[in-house]
């Protein structure tokens, strides 16, 4: 249960980790927070071997006394289960708790993330550890939420994971012989007649590389294992909270789009999203806007919490940029303009050794208040203080959402063809990009959400084709909507088995195409899109690359066709009129130029426009609460502009200032615009 629109004020602050710290320096470090304005801090992220030195001896009196020292300054606090990494003599005296990485080494003690999720060693352990921590901190009025772990992440191909498999596996499939059809085992004479015959695929079985693997369908289900296998380490301690604290709030910190786990399925047992937000110097805006709107949509559209960020720099990307004056504040608000109800930081005190002594925090070194980046925390907090819970609980309202699916990323990307370039994240951004900058909002579904929400909902590289989703799309265009999706499509089945009679397969009558052939040629080597019929886009000429899906029309009309290569002619883009709806196919991945202009034109003829006219390098954005709008425009140019916003007139909630037909937003500056929709 997500109670935190109740709070007075919008969380801020972050990771505290005192343990590293002499106990004289708790007291000054925890008046510098609250100088900085600093009301909520997360601790015993990385404190198992502190609070467990051995099987049976706990020490949780050290965290009595900094919790007792926040109480006093009146901070609130998240706990942390300290799960995240194992302590040394647990390693040593139990070793199946280490993991076997993908290339068969076995781990010895060391870094973080390094315990084997289907260890039972590791799982008692953990368990124990939560339910002794629910048990003592259950009463205490300023305990926010609990944070599992920290991360999830990686996998394990150890010999406890490939007998979990094993489980997993008759559990979803029941008989061999249902498995073997599922896997196609009669491709090089990999047919298993006994459970134990199936191992874990990695470079010592299945897989030539990371992506690469010569059975997809068996790689393709260890993914889900161990997306399977981490979430059933959480929700062990998930349940040891809820059974003390029913009514508290339990998550996790998650990392975006992080490859290895299937977060639309972790969402279900987080009371509210939490991630952690580290873009680099050269991140595009459109991209880092993205990856929150994607933690929004995990959840229905709920308001998130960022977890964490940087106040200045990061210590582990290639180029340890810092955060130019003013970028922290505007890159937090992107954030609580995407839905976030929290602005926290990692860290609020800099580290003296290890690899994360060169990453930001509100304390640095230096150990005093004078400091740019503290000024800015400071300021940054007086702002949000004063706004109160305002935006607390505000949502973000759209017509408009892209299709995002994990098991179809995996597939995509685990498959052998047809071209090693095609990445699904960087077409979904792409079409999501087309939108940003527009001004247009968009919200991020899962292949289970419903669709009658939406007047528009686009499907990029809708690959892996999910048992009933065609007969949710046709339902959806039949009663008016707008279906978008484009080359490599419908093709296989959840287990990556092609579905035959045609590409693409079950969106075939919808889309009113057959797909016959797919190149694909280097990114270099281009194509162009040549108009056919006139719909308003500003070119009858547009470039295209890395694949072309060779498609005639079955009905659809054809909007637009290939310019060069032997397919000249062919249909490139497709639009079919199916009952009140429409289907469209983009056979190829066109410029940016043309997918603004085409989804402008679609969104158009079903009455969504912009939120304001666009403005080169404002980012905008709106939440809604109570009858209010609360428009965000945020300028990440580093010069001074001038943004109309027509008629509107609003009162600007940081400044108190009132607006009306334009705002000027210095360097980096942000407004944000409140107005009655009544």
């Amino acid at each position: 249960m997500n109670t935190l629109s109740r709070l007075p004020n919008m969380l801020y602050g972050g990771d505290y980790y005192p343990e590293q710290w002499d106990k004289n320096d708790w007291e000054k470090d925890i008046e510098l927070l609250k100088k900085a304005n600093i009301n909520f801090v997360r601790l015993n992220i990385f404190s198992w071997a502190l609070n467990q030195k051995d099987e049976i001896t706990y020490n949780f009196e050290w965290l009595d006394e900094v919790i007792e020292l926040l109480d006093r300054h009146g901070i609130w606090f998240g706990l942390g289960t300290g799960t995240a990494a194992h302590p040394a003599w647990m390693a040593k005296k139990y070793p199946d708790i280490l993991r076997v990485e993908f290339d068969g080494k076995k781990r010895k003690f060391g870094g973080r993330h390094n315990s084997c999720p289907n260890s039972p060693t590791y799982r008692r352990f953990a368990k124990q550890l939560v339910r002794k921590l629910a048990q003592r901190y259950k009463n205490h009025p300023s305990l926010i939420l609990w944070n599992i772990s920290n991360e999830f992440g990686g996998a394990c191909y150890c010999e406890n994971c490939e007998k979990a498999f094993r489980v997993w596996l008759r559990r979803k499939y029941k008989t061999l012989d249902h498995l073997n059809r599922a896997w196609n085992t009669m491709f090089w004479g990999h047919l298993f007649y006994d459970w134990d015959e199936i191992v874990a695929p990695n470079l010592l079985s299945e897989h030539f590389g990371e992506n690469q693997t010569m059975f997809q369908g068996i790689s393709l289900d260890y993914a889900r294992f161990n997306s399977d296998s981490m979430l059933e380490c959480y929700l062990l301690e998930y349940e040891e909270i809820k059974k003390e604290m029913p009514e508290t709030i339990v998550t996790t910190n998650i990392m975006g789009a992080y490859k290895p786990l299937d977060y639309f399925k972790w969402a279900k047992h987080m009371d509210v999203i939490g991630w952690d937000n580290y873009p680099s110097i050269d991140t595009p805006v459109s991209y880092t806007a993205m990856m929150h709107d994607l933690m929004r949509g995990l959840k229905d559209g709920q308001p998130f919490l960022l977890m964490e960020q940087t106040p200045s720099q990061q210590n582990w990307q290639p180029y340890n940029s810092l955060k130019r004056p003013g970028v922290m504040r505007l890159w937090s608000y992107q954030a609580v303009a995407r839905g976030s109800d929290s602005v926290l930081f990692f860290q609020m005190k800099r580290s003296r050794g290890a690899c994360e002594k060169f990453h930001g925090a509100v304390i640095d070194h230096v150990g005093h208040d004078r400091t740019r980046v503290f000024k800015e925390v400071m300021e940054l907090g007086t702002e949000l203080k004063q706004m109160g819970n305002t935006l607390l609980g505000a949502t973000v309202p759209s017509k408009v959402a892209i299709v995002f699916d994990w098991e179809n990323w995996w597939a995509v990307e685990y498959s052998s063809g047809p071209s090693i370039a095609l990445k699904y994240i960087d077409e979904v951004h792409k079409y999501y990009r087309a939108l940003f900058k527009q001004n247009i909002q968009a919200d991020f579904i899962h292949t289970e959400t419903d669709l009658k929400q939406y007047e528009v909902v686009i499907a990029p590289v809708l690959y892996m084709l999910k048992k009933g989703y065609a007969q949710k799309i046709e339902e959806f265009v039949r009663n008016g909507g707008v279906f978008i999706t484009t080359f490599l499509s419908g093709i296989v089945d959840e287990n990556d088995l092609v579905v035959l009679g045609g590409y693409p397969g079950e969106l075939r009558p919808i889309l009113g195409i057959w797909s016959e052939e797919i190149d694909a040629l280097p990114p270099e080597r281009k194509n162009t899109i040549e108009m056919k019929k006139e719909i308003g886009l500003s070119q009858k000429t547009y470039s295209c690359n890395l694949l072309f899906d060779l498609i005639h029309s079955e009905g659809a009309e054809v909007i637009a066709e290939y310019g060069e290569d032997f397919y000249k002619g062919m249909p490139a883009v497709t639009r079919n009129k199916f009952y009140h709806g429409e289907a469209w196919y983009i056979a190829t991945s066109p410029e940016d130029q043309f997918l603004e202009e085409l989804l402008m034109f679609i969104c158009a003829e079903k009455g969504i426009q912009p939120l304001i006219e666009k403005v080169e390098g404002v980012e905008v954005s709106k939440r809604v609460k109570n009858g209010y709008a609360y428009l965000f425009l945020l300028n990440h140019n580093a010069h001074e502009v001038v943004v109309p916003i027509g008629k509107m007139e609003a009162r600007d909630i940081i400044t108190g200032r009132t607006v009306a037909e334009q705002i000027n937003l210095p360097r980096y500056g942000v407004a944000i615009l409140e107005y009655s929709e009544t």
